[in-house]
């Protein structure tokens, strides 16, 4: 097997520029001659004012007409295939790098919550739009510029030193624009991602705005963040207009001067008439890519922007290397002092927990409010990194497994329950290929069959954004569903009947006691007592730490009282829902 690491900082962009690489070759050669046939205008111009005029013959001025008219159609199918090659680049690029900087966003995500990695998947269309944009063909053209420069000086040594001149002062312009500007656009960048976040994160909670009234602090605050924006780009916007403007001045003032000169060298005989035309055009085109460099300044720092953020995000996500894949596991669960702390925080939550699950094993873990239950749960899934220690799956580290290959075995009903734009059948089949009986089958083993039933389009449902179309517990018994998609070997359920009625409790402890049956490794993060009575033993944690570990009837007679302990002969599977571990319990679990 290849074991080739997939993503690198560098890797991953070189490969799509790489795969583009031949058809920009292609591109730069059709620019050599599209600007060869830019001689054209000009060329027409010198004929007619020098030779057609002064010998009044009109077969002349019709061969070179249809010359002239061959050479500009020719020209205007190399800009079209020119084009073209761009756009089929960009969309190259595009399919090298977009999979690859959507897993980096996935995985960037997973190491740092909070810098705002969505971004990246515009920065990519931001790249391909330069690809194939008008900006870039500045850079194709530009290069052949010393062309044009020594057509002029063929003409004449004055109109070869003036558009020398004109160059150099469009060009100190141009790098002035990027000096007076570049911080402020930064800034507004910076700004403007940070209020588009701001906004998105504040919106997705529109029924507490709506309930409380918090609409209009909310929104003052968002409003701070963009006139924050709005001052960086017109300050910006106002340094660049003034140097835009000196650059169109210098760019007419040219043209005009061009043409005083020649009429002055006609004059004295020094060119004639057709050269002074010719000399204009001929400037024009030579000015032509600088005077598009300047229009398209924004876009460029803009792309080049987005290409620093794209390398960013992959050195902070890192490489992801293929792994062989390992058997199917049984559900062997391992953990041996783990050290556990939250993606891009400096604070460890778990410290030196230490367990083993032996396959078909079912455990509950308990213990107060922010004892590290859920930071456990996080772990043992993959889906928050071991800073220190080793987690195993039936013998081998978590970080050797393939998380994609591994996650088909694993099933994770996290807390806060998020469900995906899609149907009801494909949220449970986890967007994989579709198997209608299988998904009925897993529906009614977790009790939400006849629930599904009752939906508008029943298992074609569309759940919509988060799945807020659906009641709490609603979501949570088709997340459930997902959870144990697939038969995993590991199944983690993290407050499992948070949102469930007596009847979802029921359809729950049913469920858990089949998988039971079936062999699964189940760990479930609870603070309901009637639940336990389904669980083999008890992790208790407190502070981040393991406090108490062993059968569940021992366990729960120590910190919650011999008559606290449910059993299977006497605790009922609809127990209320109120049920919890009490003080006495949260005390002895500290």
């Amino acid at each position: 097997m290849n074991m080739r690491a997939v993503g690198g900082a560098s890797s991953v962009l070189k490969e799509g520029i790489k795969a583009t690489r031949p058809v920009f070759v292609t591109a730069i050669v059709f620019s050599f001659f599209i600007n060869l046939l830019m001689f054209v205008s000009p060329l027409y111009m010198l004929q007619v004012y020098d030779r057609v005029l002064s010998s009044r013959n009109v077969t002349t001025l019709v061969g070179i007409t249809l010359i002239a008219a061959f050479a500009l159609v020719v020209y205007a199918l190399l800009e079209m295939l020119r084009s073209r090659l761009l756009v089929r680049a960009g969309m190259l690029f595009d399919e090298k790098i977009a999979s690859p900087i959507f897993s980096a966003v996935h995985r960037g995500n997973l190491r740092n919550p909070e810098g705002g990695h969505g971004i990246a998947l515009r920065d990519v269309d931001t790249v391909r739009e330069f690809l194939t944009g008008s900006g870039l063909l500045a850079f194709c053209d530009a290069p052949w510029t010393p062309v044009f420069l020594l057509a002029c000086f063929v003409l004449h040594p004055w109109f070869g030193w003036m558009a020398i001149g004109g160059g150099l002062i469009i060009f100190c312009l141009t790098l002035l624009n990027e000096v007076a500007t570049k911080r402020e656009l930064a800034a507004a960048s910076q700004a403007s991602n940070a209020a588009g976040q701001y906004a998105q994160a504040t919106l997705r909670n529109t029924e507490v705005l709506q309930a409380m009234g918090m609409l209009g602090a909310l929104r003052g605050l968002w409003s701070q963040r963009h006139d924050e924006v709005l001052a960086f780009q017109a300050l910006a916007s106002d340094r660049a207009g003034l140097i835009v403007a000196g650059t169109k001045f210098v760019r007419m003032f040219l043209q005009t001067l061009i043409l005083g000169v020649g009429a002055y060298l006609a004059i004295h005989r020094e060119i004639s008439p057709g050269s002074m035309i010719a000399a204009s055009i001929i400037i024009g085109r030579a000015l032509a890519p600088v005077e598009l460099l300047i229009a398209n300044w924004k876009g460029f720092n803009a792309v080049r922007a987005s290409y620093g953020r794209l390398q960013k995000l992959i050195e902070l996500a890192g490489p992801e290397p293929e792994r062989m894949n390992l058997p199917r596991p049984a559900g062997q669960i391992e953990a041996e002092n783990i050290f556990v702390g939250a993606p891009g925080k400096t604070q460890v939550i778990l410290q030196g927990v230490s367990f083993r699950l032996a396959p078909g094993t079912v455990v509950g873990v308990v213990g107060p409010s922010a004892a590290g239950k859920s930071s456990l749960a996080r772990a043992v899934t993959g889906v928050w990194p071991i800073a220190r220690g080793a987690l195993r799956i039936d013998g081998s580290e978590i970080t050797h497994w393939d998380p994609q290959a591994l996650g088909r075995h694993i099933g994770y009903l996290p807390q806060d329950v998020e469900l995906f734009a899609g149907t009801v059948a494909q949220n449970i089949a986890r967007f994989d290929t579709i198997d209608e009986e299988a998904v009925i089958a897993v529906a009614k083993k977790a009790g939400c069959h006849e629930l599904i039933q009752s939906l508008a389009d029943g298992y074609n449902t569309q759940i919509g954004g988060g799945g807020h179309a659906l009641s709490g517990g609603q979501r949570q018994r088709i997340a459930l569903a997902r959870a144990m998609y697939g038969n995993p070997s590991f199944i983690v359920l993290d407050e499992p009947n948070a949102s469930l009625d007596a009847a979802g409790e029921e359809a729950l402890m049913r469920a858990v006691r089949e998988l039971k049956q079936m062999g699964t490794t189940i760990l479930i993060v609870t603070h309901k007592v009637n639940i336990l009575s389904a669980v083999d033993t008890v992790l208790v944690m407190n502070s981040g730490t393991v406090q108490a570990y062993g059968p569940r009837d021992q366990i729960l007679g120590q910190v919650a009282g011999p008559r606290s302990v449910p059993s299977p002969d006497t605790a009922s599977v609809a127990a209320p829902a109120t049920g919890r571990l009490g003080m006495q319990g949260q005390r002895a679990a500290g």
